[in-house]
């Protein structure tokens, strides 16, 4: 079985995977990160969400060898004790009800004011629309992603 190192959570891992296994199952099986969570395997849901490079990416749908070099943050490494002002925010506003989706959520939101500390309801939206949530707290989401921005901006 092949090799790999990877920059996870600023810290570099070996994993033993085959070149294609989803970035996903090495974090959750071979890492023991669990936050990352699976939800459908196609992209479609967000709960694998992790941030590669600055960018909001689905875990399922990167191998291990395409993310060799890349810095990957899971919600694990977003921040040690929960004081990222996302994560600050999701408590305030009392997002999760049943709280799957919500690392997914966080890590989607974390990327986006990591390039934009003002986003537009619009980049807002947009940035969002493919992270579902299964108990519908969606505007529980938007009243924390406003909160972060004014904690993120004071």
């Amino acid at each position: 079985m092949p090799t790999f190192i990877l920059n996870v959570n600023n810290k570099e891992v070996t994993v033993d995977a085959e070149a294609d296994m989803p970035l996903l199952w090495v974090l959750r099986d071979t890492l023991n990160l669990t936050g990352t969570k699976y939800g459908c395997g196609v992209a479609s849901c967000g709960a694998c969400t992790v941030i590669i490079d600055g960018n909001s990416l689905y875990s399922c749908q990167r191998t291990v060898a395409n993310c060799v070099g890349k810095k990957i943050i899971t919600i694990e490494g977003l921040s040690t004790d929960g004081s990222h002002p996302v994560q600050q925010a999701w408590q305030k506003a009392g997002v999760p009800q049943c709280g799957y989706c919500q690392p997914g959520q966080i890590m989607t939101v974390a990327a986006l004011l990591g390039k934009n500390k003002k986003p537009s309801d619009e980049m807002i939206n947009n940035a969002m629309s493919n992270n579902l949530c299964r108990c519908g707290t969606y505007h529980r989401i938007k009243e924390a992603i406003h909160l972060a921005i004014d904690d993120i901006n004071k």
